[in-house]
């Protein structure tokens, strides 16, 4: 019994420190891009470019890591992805031209691919009770590291050693060979096997032909939708419509992802005590209701544009915890194939916002004088995702109630309501 509760502890630590290795890793290139154009000279097609390969990484890493999983176990997958962002680190540091710093971009994000792919196998089997709980534990550590990530790249930058700067090359090596400490309680830890319980095994053609796998597609993709278009366009809509400051502005950002990583740690209980899909519903709702109501209440509403934060930080863990439960004979399947539709839903998604905004713009702003309705319509149709995401959980519900898959205690399946 000793033993066991060791290796619960090891395992904890590979998947918390795993999740904060992988909000640093994706979250430093923002201090870094502008120095990097400098120093190479690039245009901002080339970032397009650069940052354009890395998703397409990323992707790729989510359309195979399962079967990697399947076949070397999820404990070297793991290693693998760790290794690969230690490599990555050191191939950015001896970039010599823009061919060699976009080959290494691309190997980093393929390693945060298989590291996000990998980290959520490993916790769908590590966490078998308390699911919910630990999904959005897990998902704080990830918040938390991105909030100190840019700041912690900035200050880094300006380093010097025995008088010569760090840098961007010096502070990218440095921060993914901290990659290298999850590596050493992996080695030691014994993972848990893929455990086959009563019931088809999930494959991709299943997953295909199954509504509930589609419906849990729907509500994650409305959700990040959501959630990742506020973190690209709070600033951007307070510094035009209100004529904010940029710091102002940001400090209004930060306060949302404060109130996002605070709700992971503390919201989890709640999701495994009223069901996951009932979570889902009310957290979503809650979210796009504040959305709207600071657009629609103005500038002296705009706080509430940070409370959103509250209910659109539970829906990606609380989706996982939803996913291990509903699909728990090839979770890393159904990881795969949920995530990798989501990535693609998160491109067309914040695609649509600045077209949005453009379009209404162009045809109503002139005729009010004001571009102030295209914001607005921008960031409705961001509240409308949300929104969107918890009217799919009505519509998965139905679904499982109509195949009689619900039972009676939330304790059985995790999207009992």
């Amino acid at each position: 019994m000793g033993n066991q509760k060791v290796n619960y502890f090891i395992l904890l630590f590979v998947v918390f420190g795993g999740f904060l290795i992988f909000g640093l890793s994706e979250n430093i290139k923002g201090p870094a891009l502008p120095v990097m154009q400098s120093e190479f000279n690039l245009e901002e097609s080339q970032l397009g470019i650069l940052l354009a390969l890395n998703s397409l990484g990323y992707l790729l890493a989510c359309s195979f890591t399962s079967s990697l999983a399947n076949k070397i176990g999820i404990k070297w997958t793991g290693i693998i992805a760790f290794a690969s962002m230690v490599l990555a680190g050191i191939f950015m540091y001896m970039s010599k031209g823009y061919t060699s710093l976009t080959l290494s971009y691309f190997l980093l994000y393929l390693a945060n691919g298989i590291l996000e792919i990998g980290l959520g196998i490993m916790a769908a089997r590590i966490f078998t009770k308390n699911t919910g709980t630990m999904m959005n534990l897990s998902h704080f550590f990830y918040g938390l590291s991105s909030i100190g990530a840019p700041i912690l790249a900035a200050s880094m930058m300006g380093w010097s050693i025995q008088s010569v700067d760090l840098g961007w090359r010096g502070m990218y090596v440095i921060i993914l060979s901290l990659s290298i400490i999850p590596i050493i309680p992996s080695l030691f830890g014994k993972f848990p096997d893929v455990q086959q319980q009563d019931g088809e095994f999930t494959s991709i053609r299943h997953l295909l032909r199954d509504p509930i796998a589609w419906m849990i597609v729907a509500i994650l993709s409305f959700g990040v939708v959501s959630e990742m278009a506020i973190g690209s366009w709070l600033v951007y809509y307070l510094e035009n419509a209100y004529d904010w400051s940029i710091k102002k502005a940001s400090e209004m950002l930060s306060l949302f992802f404060l109130l996002f990583t605070l709700s992971r740690l503390f919201v989890g209980p709640i999701t495994d005590k009223i069901g996951y899909t009932l979570s889902i519903m009310i957290f979503s709702a809650f979210s796009g209701i504040c959305s709207l109501a600071a657009v629609f209440s103005g500038e002296k509403g705009a706080i509430l544009f940070a409370i959103a934060g509250i209910g659109i930080a539970p829906i990606y863990p609380t989706v996982m915890a939803l996913l291990a439960k509903q699909y728990a004979n090839g979770i890393g399947t159904a990881i795969t194939f949920t995530v990798t539709l989501l990535g693609i839903a998160s491109v067309i998604g914040n695609l649509l916002v600045g077209t949005i905004i453009d379009f209404v713009s162009t045809v109503w702003g002139r005729s009010t004088g004001s571009e102030l309705i295209g914001l607005q319509a921008g960031y409705i149709f961001i509240a409308a995702m949300a929104l969107l995401c918890s009217v799919c959980c009505v519509f998965l519900y139905r679904i499982v109630r109509a195949r009689s898959k619900v039972k009676v205690s939330e304790h059985d399946e995790g999207i009992s309501l």
